[in-house]
């Protein structure tokens, strides 16, 4: 029987994470401006963050040494930003490809990152059955992969911070036209001003290479576990497009590309524009 008079130990749930200063001199993060994320305040554009990773950061390297780490000790939480320094957490703007050998990995733990972009590999964490980026304010969208997380059933976001979340109703940026060849577009070094992101690996409907049919890129936003989340289709072609499921209820039924869009999918307004 426990004495409720007795102080009592809590286990800290997110480690080192706390942010003394946000934003400012010895802080982990950046400040992100993208949208108000507190109040409604129609926009009337959004855009990408064009941050480029710097694999010559100590972050990014001791990030890849951490994923060796897990994938030797077959460990079922990883929580690396826990184990990097405040400038280092601050140089980590997304994950790498690496991430897709965590597959023994049943919990991943991005509390307060400085991310901008998730990788589609999060896909091949086939055994993730709960996923943390809580507070990382800069982490508008996900990828679509995330959905072959079929483990996946508990997640916490901070949904505010993300595009056409149903509490502001930001608008999303707005997407390229298709392209229905990809000859010139070099899908390894692409403008994450003008794609959201900086490569393109493969469809993430079919996982077959984009080729012939070209990047048809679409918004959809459906549930992932406990959250709607905004997910960045990058597909093969337009059949691919077709055979996406229906968005989520009271979001847009619809994919589309981008703007301020209705419960249809309809574009209302928006530009593109860049965080």
């Amino acid at each position: 029987m426990v004495n409720e008079g007795e102080p009592r130990l809590f286990t800290n749930r997110w480690g080192d994470t706390s942010d003394p200063a946000p934003g400012g001199r010895g802080s982990y993060r950046d400040v992100c401006g993208c949208f108000d994320q507190a109040e409604p305040r129609p926009r009337a554009r959004v855009g990408f963050h064009t941050e480029r990773q710097d694999t010559s950061a100590a972050g990014w390297r001791r990030l890849l040494e951490l994923i060796d780490e897990a994938v030797d000790d077959g460990r079922e939480e990883f929580r690396p930003l826990a184990e990097l320094s405040a400038e280092e957490r601050r140089q980590v703007i997304t994950l790498p490809p690496g991430i897709a050998r965590l597959t023994a990995v049943k919990h991943l733990v991005l509390y307060g990152s400085n991310l901008v972009r998730i990788p589609p590999e999060i896909g091949a964490m086939t055994s993730l059955e709960q996923f943390t980026p809580y507070t990382s304010y800069r982490l508008h969208w996900f990828p679509y992969e995330i959905t072959n997380c079929s483990r996946l059933t508990r997640s916490t976001v901070s949904t505010r911070a993300l595009f056409g979340n149903h509490n502001l109703r930001p608008p999303f940026p707005r997407l390229q036209p298709s392209q229905d060849s990809v000859a010139r577009l070099d899908l390894t070094e692409l403008d994450a001003r003008r794609w959201g992101t900086t490569a393109v690996r493969g469809c993430g409907v079919c996982d077959r290479p984009i080729e012939r049919g070209g990047l048809h890129q679409v918004w959809i936003s459906l549930r992932v576990a406990t959250d709607v989340l905004p997910l960045l289709v990058n597909a093969c072609s337009a059949a691919c497009v077709s055979a996406l499921p229906q968005g989520a209820e009271d979001y847009a039924r619809l994919p589309h590309k981008g703007g301020r869009v209705d419960l249809g999918g309809a574009t209302v307004s928006g530009q593109e524009t860049s965080c």
